[in-house]
Formats: C-alpha cells, structure tokens, sequence
C-alpha cells in the first residue's frame, strides 16, 4: 500500500511540473501587456529603455536550452528576447505558442559574433552562418519572466 501511495504521489508531482507555464525572476501580470506594435512604436518615440510587459505568439525557441525566443515585430522580423540570469523555458515549446514576457526593451549593437551564436542555436545552416558579416545595431528585449499561455497556439 505504501508503494502505491509512493508511485501516485511521485507521478502527481511530475505531473504538476510538465504544467509549469512560468518561468523566471519576475512573476509576469498580464493585465499591464502591450503588443509588440505598441512597444515598437514606443521604442521609436523614444530610445531610452523601457520597462514592460508584451504579448505576442513566439515565433522562434532556442532549440538547444529554450533560453532565448523571438517574437515578430510589425515589419516582419524578429524580436530577440534573451532572458536575464539565465533562465530557460522548454526548447519544446511550440512556435505560435502565445506568451507574456516582462522585461526591459532598448536598442544597442548586437555583435556578429552574438548574431552568429543566435542563427546556430535557431539550427541555421553553416551557409547562413557565414552570411552574418556585420553587427546589427537594432531594437533588444531582456526578459526577467514569460507566461506560456496554456493551449493558446496560433498557427504561423
């Protein structure tokens, strides 16, 4: 009997963590969000940091530890969201899952090298690798904690 209540118990706590959808420093509230056009536009106005909360679908996941993700931006290209301290979410998180991430927007130069690191993580080819020749001085995001909207998939 003591066996079973062991095995029940242990298979209730590795169900509950495959549920954890939030990771991170920062508990994430999702009533403050503002989409990614609403962030650009911002960032635009301003080039000062930012401190906020986005939602949008993921469109790319760090594919060796889940601790990177992008999100598109209105003019089709991504949004690099890097997370702060390291932390990670699934590699397996589906692309078009919807999140929340909080964190810090600003604009500064992403080396080559950085670049490089990122399109090897994306499973780019070597080909593409050896395109990325300069830095890219564009928008950034920190994020300190993201939201997996639970069954909320959109497609591509």
């Amino acid at each position: 009997m003591k066996a079973v209540s062991v095995v029940f118990l242990l298979g209730l706590i590795i169900s509950c963590a495959s549920l954890k959808n939030e990771y991170g420093i920062v508990k994430v509230d999702e009533t403050a969000a503002i989409s990614v056009a609403e962030l650009v536009t911002q960032m635009d106005k301003s080039k000062d940091p930012q401190t906020v909360t986005i939602k949008s679908p993921l469109s790319a996941v760090c594919q060796n530890a889940g601790c990177w993700v992008q999100v598109p931006k209105p003019d089709g290209k991504p949004l690099m969201v890097r997370f702060k301290n390291h932390f990670t979410i699934p590699p397996s998180t589906p692309i078009g899952t919807e999140v929340y991430i909080h964190g810090m927007a600003y604009w500064d130069t992403v080396s080559v090298k950085a670049l490089r690191h990122y399109a090897e993580d994306a499973g780019k080819s070597v080909e593409e690798i050896n395109k990325i020749t300069q830095p890219e001085f564009k928008l950034n995001f920190e994020g300190d904690g993201i939201k997996l909207v639970s069954g909320k998939v959109k497609n591509k």
